[in-house]
């Protein structure tokens, strides 16, 4: 056996290995989500028939399992009656500990953030914040993750490797990629074509408060200024944003069929 192939056959062996101390690590965390339970970051896990998490005095989340106090930067996921949550903090860009709420289950998980601010409402207005805010769909605010992983945030390069093994989820992410690219395209347009019109509509005003005649010198009755091509460029720029938001609304329905499909 040549270095080449002692080579390629050592990378096959530690890639191997690696993938099935993956699967074997996300098959050992199975807590049971019939019951309350904190899930660390070290993968162990602390079932407990009450667990609470509200603000205390100096308006910090605190995390409480069975009266016993959890710091929650120790804290990877907890299960509670009002629902599943995870923290952020392992997110760029998050100094401290945020919550995320999962609100649809399944092969790939969808969460939504939940500000310091939600758990000062009671449990049923919450509910029903939840149900509202579920109706609204997937969107680009929101996190994904699968099993018991860190979430990601969820975009086109995070959600395309994650379904990577369902071609057809494939195919509908890529639809939505291409309505986001012609949604930002009108958008432009909509800049470009409303700019234009307050040039335009500026220009007008103001060429005809002194109208010369180069046969009698200045008129003391200037032409009352003609908007048209104002308006015009005006009414195009509207007509690209409603056509930039349509597309936007399109490609989020396409997002959500995506990962609708891959969790059937």
């Amino acid at each position: 056996m040549n270095k080449y192939h002692k080579k390629l056959f050592l990378f096959l062996f530690i890639f191997g290995l690696t993938g099935v101390q993956y699967l074997y690590a996300q098959s050992a965390i199975q807590p049971d989500e019939s019951k309350n339970f904190v899930l660390f970051d070290s993968d162990s896990i602390f079932y407990a028939d009450n667990i609470r998490l509200r603000p205390n005095m100096f308006n910090e989340l605190a995390l409480r399992a069975d009266s016993k106090r959890i710091p929650l930067h120790n804290v990877k996921f907890f299960n509670i009656d009002e629902g599943f949550f995870a923290t952020m903090r392992r997110l760029p860009g998050l100094g401290k500990e945020q919550l995320a709420e999962r609100v649809i289950e399944g092969r790939i998980n969808i969460f939504m953030e939940r500000p310091d601010s939600y758990w000062n409402y009671a449990s049923g207005y919450r509910y029903s914040r939840h149900h509202r805010h579920h109706d609204n769909g997937v969107n680009m605010r929101m996190y994904f993750n699968k099993g018991y992983d860190d979430l990601k945030k969820v975009n086109y390069t995070n959600l395309n490797m994650a379904m990577a093994d369902d071609m057809e989820s494939i195919d509908l992410l890529k639809g939505y990629r291409k309505s986001v690219r012609r949604s930002r395209n009108m958008y432009i347009a909509t800049g470009v074509a409303l700019g234009a019109s307050l040039v335009s509509f500026f220009v007008n005003a103001n060429r005809n408060k002194v109208d010369f005649d180069m046969q009698n010198g200045f008129s003391s009755e200037p032409q009352a200024p003609n908007f048209t091509s104002s308006y015009i460029l005006l009414g195009a720029g509207v007509g690209f944003a409603i056509g930039g938001y349509t597309m936007q609304l399109s490609g989020l329905r396409k997002l959500e069929a995506a990962v609708d499909h891959y969790n059937r």
